[in-house]
């Protein structure tokens, strides 16, 4: 993260720097980060969630038409757009450990299914696919607004999020059961962990996240479309693995997933304040996603290979 920041501030320049270009970067990382959070203690205990893609427009659809285009309390919309999002959730999970077929399988069936309920109800209950929401200042202020005209409030709810991952992961039993079933669902099984209601638990905490900065999006800009949220499926697998996270489970951090969410954004948008293509940016994230796999996967050999001489020279 420190290497990308400082090319891209001798490359990027002042307006890099500046308070309005570390804005852009950082807006990106917070929505991103809410839900790539999530979808990293899932894969730390070994499942995928892609249906978060279809999630966040559903949610989006879900408070506009419950508050927009119906006009009920905001509050109604909030509720229901969040139940959506656990809904959803619950459903991946018990999907999954029922069928026992791979998460990457039923959420990608999900993602596909929820998609289509989103924009076939939209036009059923609306007529259109963009339904407008005129939110009221109370809830613009805390879920969805700028502050200073640079910065959203959804970088406070990222540190809220991130220190609850962050508690449930490092200073909690769940976060022991979680790193046991990412290693060997089985044996974390016989070992009395309820490894079927965790994984449920998981899938609901991604649905509701997806849930949430789908809300904050259309309270944020006052309006909802089906046609959003698809960007979040692989961008937040990708800032996952770069925050060195495996995908066979069993290992990660939260402070991983940080800077990698952190590292990715700042590339994301950084490539505008260059003289460069933008549309290099994905060859440089590309390129970057196999740079931090290599280095991780070396550095964690490493620490594997000499941890035990280490210990046993101490000795």
């Amino acid at each position: 993260m420190v290497a990308v920041f400082v090319f891209f501030s001798v490359f990027g320049g002042a307006n890099f720097l500046s308070a309005g270009g570390a804005a852009s970067w950082l807006n990106v990382a917070s929505e991103l980060g809410i839900i790539a959070l999530p979808i990293g203690l899932l894969m730390i205990a070994g499942q995928l969630d892609l249906s978060v893609g279809s999630v966040l427009p559903a949610a989006s659809m879900t408070i506009a038409i419950v508050s927009g285009y119906y006009g009920l309390p905001i509050v109604v919309g909030i509720v229901a757009a969040l139940a959506l999002g656990l809904i959803i959730g619950f459903i991946n999970g018990l999907l999954v450990v029922r069928t026992k077929l791979p998460s990457f399988v039923v959420t990608l069936a999900t993602l596909f299914a929820v998609a289509g309920l989103t924009l076939g109800l939209s036009v059923i209950l609306t007529g259109s696919t963009s339904v407008a929401l005129n939110s009221p200042p109370i809830a613009k202020a805390l879920l969805g607004d700028f502050i200073s005209d640079k910065f959203q409030v959804s970088l406070f709810w990222w540190i809220a999020v991130v220190l609850i991952v962050g508690f449930i992961l490092n200073f909690s039993v769940y976060g022991n059961w979680i790193l046991a079933v990412g290693g060997d669902a089985v044996s974390a099984r016989n070992a009395g962990i309820p490894t079927d209601r965790l994984t449920i638990a998981l899938f609901m905490g991604s649905g509701l996240c997806a849930a949430f900065v789908g809300m904050s999006q259309a309270i944020l800009y006052n309006s909802a479309q089906v046609a959003a949220g698809q960007s979040f499926i692989f961008n937040s697998i990708i800032a996952v693995v770069i925050g060195g996270v495996l995908l066979t489970g069993g290992y990660g951090s939260v402070v991983g997933i940080v800077l990698g969410t952190l590292t990715f954004s700042i590339v994301n948008q950084g490539i505008f304040y260059t003289g460069f293509d933008a549309n290099w940016a994905s060859l440089i994230i590309g390129v970057l996603l196999l740079l931090a796999v290599l280095m991780n996967n070396t550095f964690r050999n490493m620490a594997l290979t000499y941890a035990p001489r280490a210990k046993g020279r101490a000795r």
